[in-house]
């Protein structure tokens, strides 16, 4: 089967509510300033009417991935639950507007949980650009093994799972078909770990997963020195680069490190005028990278693409890039 995708992202759909704050207000709502909370449909509801006004846009983090490859001139699809209702046709919307390709089956009012509205994020951003996420997962928890078609996921170069998924059984399962439907294709694997929530809750669990299952491993210097108990940066980099063919790992404003097939890369953060929100950061890196892994690009330039994109996307509001990635790589020489 020839390619017709880059990559294929698989996550939970969700729209952003994105407000700013103070971190008053995150004391006052017992919100831990950078975190990521999950929440019940009351809390969600409560915590709106208090939120000040803001963007709504649709999100989810392999969701704004997956957007980012198609900003960057790549071609993306998507598999993610919504619900058949308004926020769900919604989110539809608009990530096939940015040419996404995705073709949800949508959560029906007959199927167990089929009460449940789309997944929605709201985050509270305080002025030094930090994002405090409180999640209603709502029908993105629903994602089953049924969502996942051979059609779909062999169809493209890469697999892009994203961790927030890894706590449902069954999404769980739906990874494990994924994986296993791109692996009999020979087609690559690609993991983010996330969030350090998602880290903490199922460590054991993913790093068997990593070891069974996974080529590319995304994550943050929170996220990988927790799922190897270490505060050792370097020492907990190089035990996942062990275990996988690409581990890409973020350090902020102190750039990322690729490490491929035993070989180290150190990629410099873009230089920008001032971080406005950090939403999507890690999201549009790992879009950077997988784009330039698609196009067969070398690690350095790979890693250049995802620090371009990450730095575009944290000097605006919403975690998906308002400006043409393209047009930024080709300014920069890199494709």
């Amino acid at each position: 089967m020839s390619h017709s995708f880059d990559v294929v992202a698989v996550g939970n759909a969700i729209v952003d509510v994105i407000a700013p704050a103070t971190d008053a207000f995150l004391a006052a709502e017992s919100l831990p300033k950078g975190g990521m909370s999950l929440i019940a449909t009351t809390a969600a509801d409560a915590l709106y009417a208090k939120m000040s006004a803001g963007v709504e846009t649709s999100g989810g983090s392999a969701g704004n991935t997956a957007a980012g490859i198609a900003s960057f001139g790549g071609s993306a699809a998507y598999i993610g639950k919504v619900a058949a209702d308004v926020l769900g046709e919604v989110f539809r919307h608009d990530i096939t507007a940015i040419g996404v390709h995705f073709e949800p089956r949508p959560l029906s009012p007959t199927e167990p949980s089929g009460d449940l509205g789309t997944g929605r994020c709201l985050i509270n951003v305080t002025p030094d650009g930090q994002r405090t996420m409180s999640t209603y997962l709502g029908a993105a928890n629903a994602l089953t093994p049924a969502d996942v078609t051979a059609e779909v996921v062999q169809a493209a170069q890469i697999v892009y799972l994203e961790g927030y998924l890894f706590d449902p059984t069954e999404a769980r399962a739906a990874f494990v078909k994924a994986a296993g439907l791109a692996r009999d294709a020979g087609r690559k694997i690609a993991l983010t770990l996330s969030d350090a929530f998602v880290v903490g809750r199922y460590r054991a669990e993913l790093v068997d997963f990593i070891d069974s299952h996974v080529d590319i491993v995304f994550a943050n210097e929170v996220e990988v020195t927790a799922l190897f108990e270490t505060e050792d940066f370097d020492a907990a980099v190089y035990q996942l680069a062990a275990k996988v063919e690409i581990a890409a790992v973020t350090r902020g404003a102190e750039g990322s490190v690729i490490v491929a097939n035993g070989q180290r890369t150190e990629i410099a953060a873009e230089p920008i005028t001032a971080v406005l929100d950090t939403t999507g950061a890690g999201d549009q890196y790992a879009a950077g990278v997988l784009f330039g892994l698609a196009k067969g690009l070398p690690m350095a330039t790979c890693g250049k693409l995802g620090a371009i994109a990450a730095a575009e996307v944290i000097s605006h509001y919403g975690p998906r890039p308002q400006a043409s990635l393209k047009a930024l790589a080709q300014t920069a020489g890199l494709i």
